[in-house]
């Protein structure tokens, strides 16, 4: 029986742009135009604002906050945290105002597993100036860098234990912000496992790759207790949850007409509500701690404000575990 008044247990939060309003994400002008960190902070600002008026309190960065800031060719973009560090300042009091966790999932180009040393460098070089960028907002141990494990090389297990080799290479300042994801060809849970049993990273299930990935036959609430454990007491686990795309497409090419049937890991527009709702009363079964949720939904916002409308509908008695 659930309290009549708990404390919600579950934010709900989205990754990058929204589409219900004219709010961008950061400024994506080419180098030639001079793009700055200080333009996306202004972005931000207005993403929190409306972040906040639709009560979601949980929003995945992007990952090109500060542009070319790492670009070994345009050293005038290398300094820009250095000179937004009162904005940054400012834009960690006010998602701490609005109670809105952050995240960052740097882009695919972060490897390191690979077996190119000028790889794995370029890689921690990225994500220390992208831990640098929390730090410089103040925020606080659960603001995490999302990534993946990498490539296979021609060896997953020989990539494995490289990835943990190269984790000596990052600074402690990022190595600490570090949460590692399963993908959906390559690295499972269990791979996850194994790295964090060598590394104590946290570990951020993403359910939908589990269901594309998963040779053992895991039910998804072992793998979502094991992953969940990871995390220190203090900190709220968070993971990624999404539906597959179900629609078939209608494409046309040089006046051609193409269906394209849709792959198993690829997004939905909007997420599955019965699926959602099941996930969220197996956990409660479970007794599994609280933890956050990433929704991943080609409608962004749109998809995260009709799922709350559906879990009002379809399941009344869990609303009030939920922002």
């Amino acid at each position: 029986m659930l309290p009549a008044n708990p404390p919600p247990l579950y934010r709900l939060g989205l990754p990058v742009k929204v589409i219900g309003a004219p709010v961008r994400s950061h400024d994506s002008r080419r180098w030639q135009n001079e793009p700055h960190l200080s333009v996306s902070l202004a972005y931000v600002r207005d993403m929190f604002e409306y972040l906040s008026s639709r009560d979601i309190h949980f929003y995945r960065l992007a990952g090109q906050l500060a542009p070319y800031v790492t670009h070994p060719d345009l050293p005038a973009f290398h300094r820009q945290i250095e000179e937004c560090g009162n904005e940054l300042a400012m834009m960690g009091d006010l998602a701490r105002q609005y109670r809105i966790r952050l995240s960052m999932h740097p882009a695919h180009y972060i490897q390191l597993s690979s077996p190119d040393a000028a790889r794995v460098a370029r890689s921690c070089q990225e994500l220390a100036v992208a831990a640098a960028l929390m730090d410089a907002m103040g925020l606080g141990t659960e603001a995490v860098l999302v990534v993946h494990v990498g490539g296979v090389y021609g060896d997953a297990a020989a990539s494995r234990e490289r990835f943990v080799r190269n984790l000596d290479r990052m600074p402690p300042a990022a190595r600490q912000r570090l949460a590692l994801e399963n993908d959906d060809r390559h690295y499972g849970v269990q791979d996850l496992l194994w790295i964090h049993q060598r590394t104590g990273l946290r570990l951020v299930l993403d359910t939908l790759h589990h269901r594309c990935l998963n040779l053992t036959g895991e039910p998804l609430v072992e793998a979502l207790n094991a992953v969940l454990a990871t995390w220190p007491a203090h900190q709220q686990p968070k993971i990624h949850f999404s539906s597959p795309r179900t629609a078939l497409r209608e494409l046309y090419r040089q006046g051609q007409r193409y269906l394209q049937a849709p792959l198993p890991n690829q997004h939905s527009d909007f997420l599955d509500p019965f699926d959602f709702i099941d996930l969220l009363r197996t956990a409660r079964r479970a007794e599994l701690r609280p933890f956050d949720i990433m929704l991943e939904a080609k409608a962004k916002d749109l998809a995260l404000l009709r799922l709350r409308e559906q879990i009002a509908k379809f399941a009344p008695d869990l609303v009030a575990w939920i922002q």
